[in-house]
């Protein structure tokens, strides 16, 4: 064989061990035997040993080579790569719903001539995020890898080509002829069966285990060595095209990347609404444990691009895409404390200070115990080993206290007598099992107060959450909930984790919370015994003629209410009347109304939009995510009817709407005989006359 027909020979056996490679890799086909394969690598191997000239960057003998590294270069992303905010359950999926349609019609978007937004769902593979960009050569042709790296912090990565190039599904020079650089993103895992053969062998070698997949996919893609990459049999999910090669929607992002010649998921799948996204998360909730590798949870991302890319970023997490997560695990740990928490009310809640444990990739440190008499259900102590539990947004608890693993240094703990935090005796009336602090100055209730006041059923401040109110607490920026109305962004840039535009974005979320719905308001006073249900009650019955309403309004017409009145209010039982009666009578409290009011607050005179009171009398139970109803807007419409929502299954509920993955009130309804609906009969409810 003379040099031009090695040539020839070289380019052609390229070729044909390329196309098996995307079969195998991409089609999942095989036309010939591994052997065979290995036959022909070793012939091009060969090959280009006699004739170094003819040797490549994208031939497939350079996947593995060149000495071991000594450190990672570092490589800037052109786009920052971004992580997803997290979801647990429907109610948060509904909620992000809410948001970024929201988003888009402050933006003057509306998607699909005025359809419904469409997503495009991936499983969440538990990897490493991989970018890699691609360049045609000078000559022309098909464009060749030339950089591979890792996300790093999002902006800068660590250039680990070399290793990357030893991916078998990761192609070297792509199937078609692209002038302008190609930029592609997606994940490197390690498949179980690997995982577990790794771990056999570090077992034999006396060397200690690792913890999971991910930690092997992600140590074997940053060695020093790319021979020692080679042996960990790593595949690469393509999930993101960052060049524009005319997609107009994620789902065709994937198509163009599988011609291409990368390996995309064959399961990942369009969604025309959040409905088949449940669906799709459900299924994958019982089936990941026949996929071969590992996933906790799925991907949901606005399908279409121009969309996707109007909704922006928040923070390090684009607005278009969420992680919806499966639910956690249990795992065991140690009880090395018992500390007291204090709420907005007063009550006093006891705390496990765990040894951290991760349950289900979150490292979880604190459990709730409730209150003592939960304490001495479970019969906890300090030093206990426990098992740990926690499902979607639910707060880490103490599962079973697991008394076989005891020693006897175990210690019994005592409720306190005095509140930690001011030194304020606590009481606790006979009836009750909650311990309080009835001191209204204490600094624990104030902060909780101030979180209680900013949250979701309450003035829903965005981007105002416990971590930055702590901070502007301790620098005595704000001391009561009125203060936040009159931060200005120079307050705010000083605080850790705050640039300019950080400090300007709160502002405008703060000065766009300063109307707010009667009901919302009355809950966010945080009045003892007065929920959701008796605010949006008490604002049902409360009649004004203006449509906004001043604060001092407001404060005039509730001092007038005898408290026989307040009483006689069907469902306001006679501690919550006395609670509200009260509370408008206090000084401190109307000061505080007063304040409010000079900051700007008014209030949105509540409004009932029907006649129909159909439900009159009746009381529900909402548990689990409901099909085509946000909670919210469900409660909405049974209280626009007459109807009462209730957090509690009692003897005096009427319905439990039983939507997907329902809680303990199921089991409690079916155990106290009270009628149990779906979602659907629920809905009906509202269409039928």
């Amino acid at each position: 064989m003379n040099k031009s027909e090695a040539k020839q020979r070289i380019k052609k056996l390229r070729e044909l061990i390329n196309h098996h490679r995307y079969l195998y890799h991409v089609l999942d086909k095989q036309e010939i035997s591994d052997a065979a394969l290995d036959s022909l690598k070793k012939e091009l191997f060969n090959l280009e040993q006699k004739y170094p000239e003819f040797i490549t960057p994208d031939s497939p003998t350079q996947r593995v080579g060149g000495l071991p590294l000594k450190k990672f270069e570092k490589i800037k992303h052109s786009q920052p790569m971004l992580s997803f905010n997290d979801a647990f359950s429907e109610e948060d999926m509904e909620d992000w719903e809410e948001r970024i349609k929201k988003l888009l019609n402050e933006k003057g978007t509306v998607p699909d001539q005025g359809q419904s937004l469409s997503y495009f769902c991936e499983l969440k593979f538990d990897g490493l995020a991989i970018e890699l960009i691609y360049r045609t050569p000078t000559k022309g042709g098909y464009p060749i890898l030339k950089t591979g790296s890792t996300r790093g912090d999002g902006i800068i990565g660590e250039n680990v080509t070399q290793n990357l190039k030893t991916i078998d599904s990761i192609p070297l020079r792509l199937r078609r002829e692209e002038e302008k650089e190609i930029i592609v993103r997606g994940e490197a895992i390690i498949f179980k069966k690997d995982f577990l053969k790794i771990n056999k062998m570090r077992e034999k070698a006396g060397l200690p285990v690792y913890a999971n997949p991910r930690n092997v996919a992600a140590g074997s893609i940053r060695q020093l060595d790319p021979k020692i990459t080679a042996q960990r049999n790593l595949t690469f999910f393509a999930y993101d095209l960052i060049s524009n090669l005319g997609q107009t929607t994620h789902q065709e992002e994937h198509k163009i990347l599988k011609d291409l010649g990368f390996k995309t998921n064959p399961y990942s799948r369009f969604c025309k609404d959040l409905k088949e996204v449940f669906e799709f998360r459900e299924q994958w909730k019982k089936n990941r444990e026949k996929l071969e590798y590992e996933i906790d949870g799925i991907v949901a991302i606005v399908n279409q691009n121009k969309i996707f890319q109007k909704l922006g970023v928040v923070g390090k997490a684009p607005r278009g895409a969420i992680a919806y997560k499966f639910p956690l695990k249990e795992a065991e740990t140690i009880v090395e404390d018992i500390k007291i928490q204090v709420g907005r009310t007063g009550a006093v809640t006891p705390v496990a200070c765990l040894k951290p444990v991760k349950v289900g990739g979150v490292t979880i440190s604190r459990a709730t115990l409730h209150n003592e008499d939960e304490i001495k259900r479970l019969g906890v102590k300090i030093g206990d080993t426990v098992i740990v539990g926690r499902a979607g947004d639910v707060i880490p608890e103490v599962v079973k206290i697991l008394k076989e693993l005891r020693t006897g240094k175990e210690k019994i703990f005592k409720m306190p007598k005095v509140c930690p935090f001011c030194g304020t005796k606590l009481v606790k009336p006979t009836e009750k099992v909650i311990w309080r602090c009835p001191n209204p100055k204490c600094q624990a209730r104030q902060r909780r107060y101030l979180y209680h006041f900013v949250s979701k059923g309450a003035f829903n401040i965005e981007g105002l959450g416990p971590r930055i109110i702590d901070q502007l607490f301790e620098k005595n920026l704000i001391s009561d909930p009125a203060d936040i109305f009159q931060l200005k962004e120079g307050d705010l840039i000083p605080l850790e984790g705050f640039a300019e535009k950080a400090a300007e974005n709160l502002i405008s979320a703060i000065k766009a919370k300063k109307e707010i719905d009667f009901s919302r308001f009355i809950y966010a006073l945080g009045l003892k015994e007065v929920g959701e249900e008796t605010s949006a009650l008490l604002a049902q019955k409360l009649k004004f003629k203006s449509e906004k309403l001043k604060i001092e309004e407001l404060t005039e017409a509730f001092q007038k209410l005898s408290l026989e009145y307040l009483q006689s209010i069907k469902d306001i039982g006679p501690v919550a009347a006395q609670s509200i009666y009260d509370w408008f009578r206090q000084k401190q409290n109307i000061m505080f109304l007063e304040k409010l009011g000079k900051v700007g607050i008014t209030i949105k005179n509540y409004q009932l939009p029907t006649t129909n009171y159909k439900l009159s009398g009746k009381t529900f139970v909402l548990t689990g995510s409901l099909t085509n109803l946000t909670r919210e807007e469900a409660k909405e419409k049974i209280r626009n009817l007459g109807g009462k929502v209730s957090e509690a299954v009692s003897k005096k509920t009427d319905f439990v709407v039983v939507g997907r993955e329902p809680g303990a009130k199921l089991e409690q309804a079916k155990k106290m005989g009270v009628k149990i609906i779906s979602d659907k009969e629920f809905l009906k409810m509202f269409t039928t006359h």
